[in-house]
C-alpha cells in the first residue's frame, strides 16, 4: 500500500507526539504506512501526490483568521505552503482529510468565510450527520466528538457539500469534489489525548487555566467512541496499492 502523509503543526513535542500516536492508533496504520511531516520545524518541499494514498492535516495553534500582522514568519510560511498544496489537491480531487486547523485551511483556500463567530470551548459536543457520505458510514446519525477551537467556518463556498453540523457550530464537516474532506471535530481524539492537549495548551487561551481539571474530568465521562470510525473510513476508502517495481 502507498503510505499516507500526516502534516502536523504542533511545536510542543508532547502534543505533537500524542497527535501522531492517535492518528496511528485510530487509523489502523503503522509508522511505515503513515509518515509524519512537522511543518513548524521543516519546510514542506515538493509533495508528489502520486507517492501517497492520501494526505491528513491535524490541528494546532495556528488560526487562519489571525490578523496578518500577528502571524509569525513560521505561520506565514506554513499557510503559504498548505495553500499551494491544497490548491493542487482540490484540482486533482486527491484524497485529503483535514481536522480542526485543516477545516479552516481547506475552507479558507476555497473561499469560505473563516472567523470567530462559531468558536467552541474544549469538550465534547453532539454532531449531527446532515448528508450521507462514505466518511460517516460507520457512525450513527448523531454522535459525540471532541472539539476546541477559536475559529470556524461561518459560510461555506457554494461548491462545498455540508456533511455534519452541531448546535453551536453549523459546519462540522464538509466535502469538496469526491475525495477532499475536512472536519471541525477531532476524529483522532480520545479522552487521554484531550487531557494531554489540555495540559499543553493550558495557557493558550482556549479556556481558563483553573478550568483544566474540570475539563479533563468531563472528558472521561464523554462517549466519543464513534469519531475514530470517520478516520478509519477515510483510510479504508482511499488506501491505494503501490506499483510493483
Amino acid at each position: 500500500m502507498k503510505p499516507f502523509l500526516l502534516l502536523a503543526t504542533r511545536a510542543e513535542d508532547a502534543a505533537a507526539d500524542e497527535e501522531y500516536a492517535a492518528f496511528l492508533r485510530f487509523s489502523g496504520l503503522d509508522e511505515r504506512s503513515l509518515h509524519r511531516h512537522r511543518l513548524e520545524r521543516t519546510p514542506l518541499g515538493d509533495v508528489a501526490l502520486d507517492d501517497w494514498s492520501g494526505i491528513l492535516l491535524g490541528g494546532g495553534p495556528f488560526n487562519v483568521s489571525d490578523p496578518e500582522d500577528t502571524k509569525t514568519p513560521v505561520q506565514q510560511r506554513v499557510e503559504a505552503e498548505l495553500g499551494a498544496l491544497i490548491a493542487r489537491i482540490v484540482e486533482a480531487d486527491f484524497p485529503f482529510l483535514g481536522a480542526c486547523y485543516g477545516i479552516g485551511t481547506l475552507g479558507g483556500q476555497q473561499g469560505a468565510v473563516v472567523d470567530r463567530t462559531y468558536s467552541e470551548p474544549v469538550g465534547a459536543v453532539e454532531i449531527t450527520v446532515v448528508e450521507p457520505d462514505p466518511l460517516f458510514r460507520d457512525v450513527p446519525p448523531v454522535f459525540e466528538a471532541f472539539v476546541g477551537h477559536k475559529e470556524a467556518i461561518s459560510v461555506l463556498p457554494p461548491h462545498a457539500v455540508l456533511l455534519a453540523s452541531s448546535p453551536s457550530c453549523p459546519v462540522q464537516a464538509f466535502r469538496i469534489g469526491r475525495h477532499v474532506y475536512a472536519t471541525q471535530f477531532h476524529p483522532e481524539l480520545d479522552a487521554d489525548g484531550l487531557c494531554t492537549r489540555v495540559d499543553v495548551y493550558k495557557y493558550a487561551g482556549y479556556f481558563k487555566p483553573e478550568e483544566a481539571d474540570e475539563i479533563k474530568a468531563l472528558a472521561y465521562r464523554s462517549d466519543v467512541r464513534y469519531p475514530p470510525a470517520v478516520l478509519r473510513a477515510f483510510v479504508e476508502q482511499h488506501a491505494r496499492t503501490a506499483a510493483i517495481p
